[in-house]
């Protein structure tokens, strides 16, 4: 099957979106869409995306986030600029936007204007809140974070931490995907587009709901996870005889008496109050212990290869650069090629994590530079050469060279 014939054969084929946005969470959402055959155009101003230049821990924000994706340049302060966009709006299923409340709106863009001209357009907006008392606050992932309980649940008691990954805005990308391909089902019947709003702090609040109902259920509230009491004795990390570190944990009665029966544990196996797992969580003063010391007789390459023969959850502790060569992922078409835009080196970085199929979505648009694709989509909107010409010799729109 060619490149073409596997583009064509994705679910969103056929699908356009005109993205607006900037950071994660915005980006995350044209990402999955394009991952899974949506024909994404990401709307730059002259320059570039300011994302594209951010450093330290906001570097990676970019290359992650930004594949599968044509990018036009466009200035949207000018007439012209606003008028192109509003074309590539005409066209598209979708309008992806992340910036601050209102700007949109200024911008001449907002959901009442664009929807007026193109009625089945779904109005994707990805926000610090939903509707509320909150709406019109900013955001960021580490505000969610601080606000709906995810800090003080990852720290230890006293110590609010933040996740160590930007989970609030990538979830909010997923759950604007998923309000944008339900409204897309239902604009089948309803004859026309809905506006999907998904914010960083509800989704946050989400996220926690479980400590939530633990509350609600036990009438305690949730330790941060430092200090949690675990729903299982063996749950936890390891030291091994090489100075490594491995998480295993035991969840089931059957895997505890596997465990047992592996490792020699026969008088634990034969103890009838640690044969069920509540029994096993109240004794856990006196398991880990011996675990702990059975553990650090094996170096970490032993005691992981017999935790999975016996089909034990483990893991090694891993760092995120560590991932480059994990041979599951390389196996399993986990990471997929790319090129920096600027020097065109080439990275790895993860894949869409589904199946469908048997298949993971691949790479269809490589990281674009900006207005790399801007006389494509011009001429795909039905501009002729001259006017294209006039665009860009007026420096209202720009095209990448290379």
């Amino acid at each position: 099957m060619s490149q073409d014939d596997k583009a064509a054969a994705l679910p969103l084929a056929g699908l356009k979106v005109v993205e607006f946005t900037h950071m994660v969470m915005g980006p995350t959402v044209g990402m999955v869409l394009g991952d899974l055959g949506a024909d994404v155009v990401k709307v730059e101003p002259v320059g570039g995306d300011n994302t594209r230049r951010l450093l330290g821990s906001g570097a990676g924000y970019f290359p992650m986030y930004g594949r599968n994706k044509r990018s036009l340049s466009v200035d949207l302060k000018s007439p012209e600029g606003k008028q192109v966009a509003l074309d590539l709006i005409d066209k598209a299923d979708v309008l992806i936007e992340n910036f601050r409340p209102g700007a949109m709106d200024a911008l001449g863009f907002g959901e009442e204007a664009v929807k007026a001209r193109n009625p089945g357009l779904i109005y994707c907006s990805a926000k610090g809140f939903l509707s509320g008392p909150y709406e019109h606050r900013a955001a960021l992932d580490e505000v969610a974070q601080m606000m709906g309980g995810l800090a003080y649940m990852t720290g230890p008691p006293g110590r609010p931490l933040r996740a160590g990954a930007s989970v609030i805005d990538v979830i909010g990308g997923l759950f604007g995907v998923i309000g944008v391909l339900a409204a897309l089902i239902q604009r089948g019947t309803l004859g026309r587009g809905q506006t999907v709003k998904s914010a960083l702090f509800e989704n946050c609040v989400f996220l926690v709901g479980q400590h939530m109902a633990q509350y609600v259920v036990t009438g305690t509230a949730a330790r941060p996870m430092p200090v949690r009491i675990s729903a299982w004795a063996v749950y936890d990390q390891f030291q091994t005889k090489d100075e490594q570190t491995v998480f295993a944990g035991v969840v089931t009665d059957g895997q505890w008496a596997g465990f047992c029966k592996a490792f020699g544990l026969d008088d634990f196996a034969a103890d009838e109050t640690l044969a069920r797992n509540n029994g096993r969580v109240q004794a856990r003063d006196r398991i880990i212990p011996r675990v702990q010391e059975l553990f650090r007789t094996f170096t970490k390459a032993e005691l992981l290869a017999r935790l999975e023969e016996i089909g034990l959850p483990f893991a090694p502790i891993n760092r995120p650069e560590d991932l480059f060569d994990d041979a599951h992922l390389a196996a399993s078409g986990g990471l997929l090629d790319l090129h920096l835009p600027d020097d065109q080196r080439l990275i790895r970085l993860p894949a869409l994590p589904v199946e469908i199929d048997g298949h993971r979505p691949a790479l269809q648009h490589d990281l674009a530079k900006p207005g790399q694709h801007t006389t494509d989509v011009l001429s795909e909107l039905g501009y002729d050469r001259s006017r294209i010409a006039d665009l860009l010799a007026r420096g209202l729109v720009v095209q990448a060279e290379g």
